[in-house]
């Protein structure tokens, strides 16, 4: 028998941002696809909310929902005013809701371990579920604490690690498009493939969050986490089902058998963005960004190049970048073919590489190859092959909360693959705090720093 149907649903953040922007929406559109059980949904915080206005928060994100979310919940939805890092109010919070109940610490990262600090002390219900956001510590070693700590609290299987890319469309159809395909399964490997790179660069800046990003940058916001999951699934070995023990087993091999490409400051860079325009937008240097300390040097284009030491991948770079404020956002995974050891003579040109583009936002699966001239056949030109993926009746955050309300966390990142995220860039993290990697800069609008070696042009 699989796990029992949350029955209560407590936001541990409730008035957050987090909250509104992702989660209940996220949460909305579950509902209205009809795939969670009725539920008890509960929000906490520190400020002096009532029943009324949480309601109405509730209410405004599930209007939004695909298809209309069911008002019952809204509706019935209540709030409650207390101090989570303090262990009475905790345990008297966990005692007013229906179990089985999945608590989402939707807090910042400092505030979320001292919660959960307080929740071991203070004693949990045996089936209570753990619900995890990023950055799952700050470092190597705070990681491995909160592990401990939530190991304490409950099982690894009932511990949701919240990443959400991994309930984006584009990335689950990865796995369609690879493992449902002969084409390309046998040309996988180091054998046939050049490099690979997983780009995410939007043209949003800092947007009024300061607060959070000044703290982390781009390389703990989106490599740490995000990009490295993708890049997980991209490079790991066919597993046997999807089900969670196989595939974040695949995962954690590539993981475990992922370093840098050279010391950081030649497989690492940093940038940040200085004054510039996107549209009829007008932006300030970062360090002016309100909010911001110039001191931090905070990043905000991150860009580091691993390997993969493994009989699959040896030997093949793989790319992580993510930047903001840029002119031309791209949100893809690109796989680049190595070229053709031989073109027969009489074929004029060179042909331009063969790349396999996974396209994150919008969903879509691009093959770029070379082909004969339309004006003569024997000059060579690029075409591209383009197909729209299938996008998901769920937002990513639905898709996350679908697994966690059903019990099932192959969505979730496990404990040990957020340590191995950690250790493979915890050399980066040290080389740019002793100042031993240069902090770029580049106009906001433009495509970021200029390319070189080890970093070429996308």
């Amino acid at each position: 028998m699989g796990p029992a149907p949350v029955a209560t649903l407590l936001v541990l953040g409730a008035t957050g941002d987090l909250t509104a922007r992702l989660l209940l929406p996220g949460l909305g559109s579950l509902l209205a696809a009809g795939r969670a059980e009725p539920l008890q949904l509960v929000g906490a915080g520190t400020e002096d909310w009532d029943d009324a206005r949480w309601r109405s928060r509730v209410h405004e994100a599930f209007a939004g929902a695909p298809g209309g979310a069911p008002a019952a919940v809204a509706g019935a939805a209540r709030y409650v005013r207390a101090d989570v890092t303090d262990g009475e109010q905790l345990r008297a919070l966990l005692a007013s809701c229906q179990g089985p109940v999945a608590v989402y610490f939707a807090l910042p990262p400092a505030v979320t371990v001292r919660a959960c600090e307080e929740l071991r002390r203070a004693g949990a219900p045996d089936d209570v579920r753990l619900v995890l956001e990023k950055p799952f510590g700050t470092d190597l070693a705070s990681a491995r604490h909160l592990n401990e700590v939530v190991a304490a609290i409950a099982p690894e299987d009932r511990v949701h690690r919240v990443d959400h890319f991994l309930g984006m469309s584009t990335v689950l159809n990865t796995l369609g498009l690879r493992f449902a395909n002969r084409i390309f399964e046998p040309l996988w490997s180091a054998a046939h493939v050049a490099r690979v790179d997983v780009v995410f660069d939007e043209d949003l800046a800092l947007e009024g969050r300061a607060g959070y990003y000044d703290a982390a940058g781009a390389l703990v916001d989106m490599l740490q986490s995000h990009l490295l999951q993708v890049m997980a699934l991209l490079a790991m070995d066919p597993p046997s089902t999807l089900g969670e023990r196989d595939l974040r087993d695949r995962k954690g091999e590539v993981l475990r058998a992922t370093r840098l490409a050279g010391p950081p400051q030649r497989a690492s860079r940093r940038a940040r963005y200085t004054a510039g325009r996107i549209g009829e937008r007008d932006l300030p240097d970062y360090a002016a960004e309100p909010g911001v300390d110039p001191d931090r040097g905070t990043e905000t284009l991150a860009e580091v190049v691993l390997h993969v030491d493994s009989w699959r991948w040896a030997g093949v770079p793989f790319r992580l970048r993510s930047g903001k404020a840029l002119g031309s956002p791209r949100q893809e995974a690109v796989v680049t073919f190595a070229d053709v050891p031989h073109v027969p003579a009489g074929l004029r040109g060179t042909p331009p590489p063969s790349r396999l583009r996974l396209g994150f936002s919008p969903d879509r699966v691009a093959l770029d190859l070379a082909v004969n001239s339309e004006g003569d056949p024997y000059d060579l030109e690029g075409a591209q092959l383009a197909a729209e993926l299938g996008a998901s009746e769920l937002l990513p955050y639905g898709e996350v909360l679908a697994g966690v309300l059903a019990g099932d966390a192959t969505l979730s990142v496990r404990g040990d693959n957020v340590e191995e995220c950690w250790r493979i860039l915890e050399p980066v993290l040290a080389a740019w705090r002793a100042g031993e990697v240069p902090l770029e800069g580049y106009p906001a609008g433009s495509d970021g720093p200029a390319p070189r070696e080890g970093f070429p042009a996308l």
